[in-house]
């Protein structure tokens, strides 16, 4: 008697390409979010710098400094300081809290390391730049999901009009690069401004970058354009290609 023949149906390893089609399709139906919350979250981390600091937490603060470091100068006079008197301080401001003199700190490498003190309080892990160029784009992202959210297609912006958004930028921080590469002082003193505004505002908004003079602001309105423009040219893109594909 011959018995049965049984048939078992062959074992398959679990399919990666399932794995990478729901990622893919997760992607395609909440790109927005996914990068809202993951960009959120890398710009919120610097403003923790200053509040781990005043809390006592100084490793989690000096861990979040370090990480910056590498995205940004961190320069104590043209970041903002949470905890003090003062928003903002100046170069001798900061060279007196730290117990060194002026020529001392003159080496960016050098002055990029102080953080604050409990005093004057603690500085944000970024500069005002990155604070109007990082936020902006964040800002305008949440704004481009909401309008979405409410039925608006976004148009695309034109890569000349992206280039005009992030032009003034592009100029701003060369400038700042050349003078500090050169030592000119052409960006401390701000006599070519002073000359094209006939003198219109006080000299203390001409010189340095204490919050509120011509260097911060346009630092931080040459940043928020920046992100607009970023935002306003890329998004639209990504949108369209993350679209789901028909069925």
């Amino acid at each position: 008697m011959n018995n049965p023949e049984i048939i078992t149906p062959p074992v398959t390893a679990p399919s990666t390409k399932t794995m990478g089609s729901k990622i893919n399709r997760w992607l395609e139906n909440h790109w927005l979010l996914g990068f809202n919350s993951a960009w959120g979250i890398f710009v919120i981390l610097p403003w923790l710098a200053p509040i781990f600091m005043a809390l006592g937490l100084t490793w989690l603060g000096r861990a979040v400094y370090f990480i910056y470091s590498f995205f940004c100068h961190q320069l104590p006079e043209r970041s903002w300081f949470l905890f003090g008197p003062q928003f903002s301080y100046t170069q001798a401001q900061i060279a007196e809290a730290w117990g060194r003199t002026l020529p001392e700190i003159s080496n960016e490498l050098v002055r990029r390391q102080f953080i604050g003190t409990v005093d004057m309080g603690w500085k944000v892990a970024w500069s005002d730049r990155m604070v109007g160029m990082y936020m902006s784009i964040f800002i305008f992202g949440l704004l481009y999901a909401v309008l979405r959210e409410m039925g608006y297609r976004i148009p695309g912006m034109p890569w000349w009009l992206f280039f005009l958004f992030i032009l003034p930028m592009a100029l701003d921080g060369t400038t700042h690069l050349i003078n500090d590469a050169l030592r000119l002082q052409f960006r401390q003193t701000n006599d070519w401004a002073a000359w094209l505004t006939f003198n219109a505002f006080s000299p203390q908004f001409y010189a340095d970058d204490m919050f509120g003079s011509l260097n911060s602001v346009l630092r931080l309105v040459t940043g928020i354009l920046f992100g607009f423009g970023v935002v306003g040219f890329l998004w639209p893109i990504m949108e369209s290609e993350f679209s789901p594909l028909p069925e």
